[in-house]
């Protein structure tokens, strides 16, 4: 199967949350309090706030602040402003595209500080609509080689993952992407799951249709852009169609 793996920048992410940890807290924490406001307390009842609580534990955040972040989405704490989801589109340097995923509880401060650094890196907020049609929302779950390594029987294993629903396979020497429809993402989990397979990341993101081919300045700048989108708390995810 064919595709773009993204170990390069997740193991970058990995580097700056080690660096910034709490700032990662932040972001993990408001992903756990937004499925909570959504979909209720209840992990079992509500697969959305079941990953986006996996996705904190792998960031080994204390037991504590993922009660707490539930309990703000579930109105039992009143301590932050109500959470809302937002998505900007943007054109990025030599016109890539790019979508930011946000979770902020003032959207006027987060358009204004994403506005900052698109001017500042070479970026221009599109108009609804302008970029995102050339992405779509998928089910994804990587995990590294030693990880698949250690399974007895990786075959077998590959197998029941396409039988799940997995349309898209990536192995590198990094590791595994699996890709697959966002409507297949909890059996794909209890495949996971069955095998003990601990993901290095895993979620819904915005995968492009197609991706382009930059020359290395170009690919430079748009590193630097999403970077400094990175750093911001409201900020969650930033998904370019670069290949």
């Amino acid at each position: 199967m064919s595709g773009h793996s993204k170990w390069h920048n997740i193991q970058v992410k990995k580097g700056k949350a080690d660096k910034a940890r709490s700032g990662t807290f932040t972001k993990l924490s408001r992903a756990v309090t937004v499925a909570a406001q959504q979909g209720g307390g209840d992990a079992e009842m509500n697969f959305a706030l079941r990953i986006a609580i996996d996705n904190a534990k792998l960031a080994n955040m204390p037991k504590e602040n993922i009660e707490r972040a539930i309990k703000r989405g579930t109105g039992e704490l009143r301590d932050e402003a109500v959470l809302h989801e937002s998505i900007y589109e943007v054109f990025g340097p030599g016109g890539v595209a790019m979508l930011i995923e946000a979770l902020t509880g003032n959207v006027n401060r987060t358009v204004s500080e994403i506005k900052g650094i698109l001017n500042k890196f070479g970026g221009i907020l599109g108009s609804p609509g302008s970029v995102q049609w050339q992405f779509e929302l998928r089910g994804v779950v990587r995990f590294t080689a030693d990880k698949k390594f250690a399974l007895s029987n990786w075959e077998a294993v590959e197998l029941e993952l396409m039988d799940a629903g997995v349309d898209d396979m990536i192995e590198t020497e990094d590791g595994v992407e699996l890709f697959f429809s966002k409507e297949y993402f909890q059996k794909m989990m209890e495949v996971i799951a069955k095998h003990g397979i601990e993901q290095d990341d895993s979620g819904l993101q915005w995968i492009a249709k197609e991706e382009i081919i930059v020359d290395d300045e170009t690919n430079e700048k748009v590193t630097r852009l999403v970077e400094a989108l990175d750093d911001l708390d409201d900020v969650k995810d930033v998904f370019t169609n670069l290949s």
